[in-house]
């Protein structure tokens, strides 16, 4: 007796959450032996793997706070059409991807409606850094989490979320892409060093922290002398940043290509960098860094209320690490003075450079990196939850491919 098609509904909400979706449904398509259907709302990675989006994610993004009454009612339409569709389509499982105010809306939607239905949360909301309470709640309607953090299955655990399971960072699969070759790491010991300048990739963010960063880099030139400074950014971005660095004393190079920002991670003896996922980046490369982050003061607030000031560093790599080896300097302490008594060390053989070089090279073995890659990984555990509800049905088995 042959196994009936597998019937699975994606959903990511923005770019980021639709090149996991793509790459899933890729390895979703080399694990599985039999037919494949697929269903969801996705953007150009998800529909080039075959997935025809009921709508244009675009059609979610807002930009500043101004826009949010105006797309708000669009957003909730598009939240009960995707539920909708999802109840209407009777997948073997539901995998919402990142993106929470969006995915999780849908989620507690369809278990309401289709209680059957197995749903798979991709990408663990911040429970371990602020509105913990969601992990709990969560139990209510995701099945599984699949995570891309090694901490975290423990996180849930602790907090009596649902069962979780680490699957890897979507950098590992571009880990080749950070690592410099023989070349490349003889150059990051060269004169002039290369000193990576990563602001943010948000306006906000680049007028919070580039002030800052100018004047960190003129005192750590007037110690050294030259130095070849590269401030990678996103297209976007350049207009604002070619005028906010034109006085500097040391002119960056701006590069806006992904490969060229990858070339220079490869290359870079130290960086000074903005909180956010490129701190893990950098540590992936083996880059050591300083890290800082500015709030406004209403933002500030909030995050005191949130809880955020509770965790024992905002820095990704050092919680992946599981120590604090970035300096980490937030609100008043992002001075350039501190800023640059910070980076200076990381620029010669320093016991500060070596102890951050010494830790990132644990993080192999911290992230799994070289195992099974994370879109395999992930779709294993979406076929795995499939499988099990097609048991618990008394459905025939999905068998996966050699």
């Amino acid at each position: 007796m042959n196994a009936r098609p597998l019937s699975l509904f994606v959903v990511a909400a923005e770019e980021s959450g639709d090149a996991l979706g793509g790459a899933l449904i890729r390895a979703l398509q080399a694990r599985h032996s039999g037919a494949l259907t697929l269903n969801g709302v996705g953007g150009r990675a998800m529909a080039a793997a075959g997935v025809r989006s009921l709508f244009a994610i675009d059609e979610l993004s807002i930009i500043g706070v101004a826009a949010i009454p105006r797309r708000l009612p669009t957003i909730l339409r598009r939240i009960g059409e995707t539920a909708d569709a999802v109840v209407a389509a009777q997948p073997d499982a539901l995998v919402v991807i990142d993106s929470p105010d969006f995915t999780h809306r849908v989620a507690r939607r369809v278990r309401r409606l289709a209680p059957k239905i197995p749903i798979l949360d991709y990408v663990s909301p911040t429970v371990w850094a602020w509105r913990s309470g969601r992990a709990r709640t969560m139990r209510s309607y995701v099945d599984e989490v699949l995570a891309i953090l090694p901490f975290e299955p423990q996180v849930y655990v602790k907090l009596g979320g649902p069962p979780c399971r680490y699957v890897g960072h979507p950098l590992i699969e571009r880990i080749a892409e950070l690592r410099p070759d023989a070349e490349e790491a003889q150059r990051r010991r060269a004169d002039p060093p290369v000193v990576l300048v990563l602001p943010g990739s948000r306006s906000s963010e680049i007028r919070h922290l580039l002030g800052a960063f100018g004047a960190a880099i003129e005192r750590v030139a007037a110690r050294i002398g030259p130095m070849e400074l590269v401030l990678p950014t996103v297209p976007h971005l350049l207009p604002q940043l070619r005028d906010s660095v034109a006085g500097w004393a040391v002119a960056p190079r701006l590069v806006a290509e992904p490969a060229e920002k990858w070339a220079a991670f490869r290359r870079a003896r130290a960086a000074l960098a903005a909180s956010g996922t490129v701190t893990l980046e950098l540590a992936l490369s083996g880059v050591p860094t300083v890290a800082a982050y500015r709030l406004s003061t209403s933002e500030a607030v909030i995050a005191r209320l949130i809880g955020l000031g509770r965790l024992s560093s905002v820095i990704l790599a050092n919680l992946v690490l599981g120590e604090n080896v970035v300096p980490e300097f937030l609100q008043s302490d992002c001075t350039p003075e501190r800023l640059a008594d910070a980076l200076l060390p990381l620029l010669s053989d320093s016991p500060q450079r070596r102890r951050q070089v010494e830790a990132f090279s644990r993080l192999d073995a911290i992230m799994a990196i070289g195992g099974v890659l994370p879109s395999a990984a992930a779709a294993a555990a979406v076929l795995d939850v499939a499988q099990r509800d097609r048991s618990r049905l008394g459905l025939p088995m999905v068998r996966p491919s050699c």
